[in-house]
């Protein structure tokens, strides 16, 4: 039996292939939660015309959520976010001599009317932007919220064998 690829649900952008070892953190947590994604280089400043084709088009082709990642000036999320209603979720990159600041700065600062959900910089942004997308389709997909409660409860023991084993090692000090 042949399984049916799943249609994607979430966009993921990056300003360059560059950012792909970052972003791969996301497509391989949002798998995690059996949500498939497209991948797409674009750029603001070099293809703004193939950006704006993209964002237009993206709820039309059954996206619910945009991920834009880009660094230095990164203006990729908020020229998604300017051209569609799906929610947008930026991640600055660390790609300039100003170790992704920059980024941060150019994709929190949107102006009123026109939000990116911003998250950190580089590998937790990514990893976060996936899990924020599971948050927003979990909203409407039972087996996805499913999943985000079980993800949640992993992450607590996971905190709890860490206590566990601190508590030991200082018991063993004393």
């Amino acid at each position: 039996m042949t399984s049916k690829k799943q249609a994607p649900l979430v966009g993921i952008v990056m300003g360059s292939d560059s950012d792909f070892p970052t972003m791969s953190e996301t497509r391989k947590t949002l798998a995690k939660f059996g949500i498939a994604c497209e991948l797409e280089v674009l750029s603001a400043h070099r293809t703004p015309a193939r950006a704006h084709e993209y964002s237009t088009t993206a709820a039309s082709r059954g996206l619910k959520v945009l991920i834009a990642a880009a660094g230095a000036a990164a203006h990729l999320a908020g020229v998604m976010a300017a051209n569609t209603t799906l929610p947008v979720i930026g991640v600055p990159m660390a790609t300039s001599t100003l170790n992704g600041l920059d980024a941060l700065l150019a994709t929190v600062q949107m102006p009123a009317g026109v939000p990116v959900a911003t998250m950190a910089i580089d590998k937790a942004g990514a990893t976060n932007a996936a899990i924020l997308a599971a948050e927003i389709l979990g909203l409407s997909d039972p087996e996805i919220a499913r999943k985000l409660a079980a993800h949640k409860e992993e992450l607590a023991r996971s905190v709890a064998e860490k206590n566990a084993r601190l508590q030991k090692q200082l018991s063993g000090e004393a």
